[in-house]
């Protein structure tokens, strides 16, 4: 198993992504704190799961919350006696709009999430890695919008602030053997779309032209793969990284 007794936070984990994430690392061995705002999701997700190599601890928290994300990491330690891995899944969709159409709410809304609730998370579980003194992994749930600005503004600005956030972070603190990566979906069957609403048709006509090239959808189950192979010793000389995972969206 490749994450034997490692102790793991994921953030988003109630469906899709997360959901995946969860169910491939505690196979692999992981014992993972569960976050998302809707418990009983997770709850049934640790039911589901009460039979696997490792252990599923439901911690309901909203990540746009700084002291949700603290109690999070906390929890880990407390439970699991040390924190090994970040994955940092949850995210929220714009509405498309074009820049000249964004309102403070929105913006307000995804950044919280998208960019503040990774930079909550991860500025506590370096601290928790560097007292450990034995390094640490971070991966972090960008977007193929975030580099090729197939979406609105504030959400393709969100994944590249992830972006810039995740090279940064493995530059700072490759010394001290804490490895940060960023994994970039292109278009996956999840439930995001759900946090859109009504899309401003102005970007969302314009989406549609990149939108027309993309091949078939991916399966979360495909994102947890990726994931899996930044958190195990598979890519221990990966740092730094963005893995584009697309189905070839990109290479056209």
């Amino acid at each position: 198993m490749k994450l034997q007794d490692k102790s793991v936070v994921v953030t988003g984990a109630s469906s899709g992504m997360g959901k995946a994430i969860v169910e491939l690392f505690v196979n692999e061995g992981a014992n993972v704190i569960a976050v998302a705002r809707r418990l009983e999701r997770l709850e049934a997700l640790a039911d589901s799961l009460s039979g696997a190599p490792g252990k599923v601890i439901a911690f309901k928290g909203d990540v746009s919350k700084q002291e949700d994300n603290e109690a999070a990491i906390s929890e880990a330690v407390a439970k699991f006696g040390k924190l090994d891995i970040l994955v940092n899944n949850a995210g929220v969709m714009d509405d498309m709009s074009p820049i000249g159409d964004v309102t403070n709410e929105r913006l307000n809304q995804v950044f919280s999430v998208n960019v503040y609730g990774p930079v909550y998370a991860m500025r506590n579980a370096v601290q928790v890695f560097l007292n450990q003194g034995n390094g640490g992994c971070i991966v972090n749930v960008a977007s193929l919008g975030g580099m090729r600005s197939c979406a609105g503004a504030v959400y393709c600005a969100s994944k590249a602030a992830v972006i810039s956030l995740t090279k940064n972070t493995a530059f700072m603190y490759e010394p001290d053997n804490i490895r940060c990566n960023a994994i970039a979906p292109g278009g996956v069957m999840t439930e995001i779309s759900s946090s859109m609403g009504m899309p401003n048709m102005r970007g969302y006509g314009r989406v549609q032209k990149v939108l027309a090239t993309a091949p078939e959808m991916g399966k979360p189950e495909d994102i947890a793969k990726a994931a899996l192979f930044l958190a195990s010793e598979d890519s221990s000389y990966i740092n730094g990284d963005v893995l584009i995972v697309d189905g070839g969206w990109a290479a056209g």
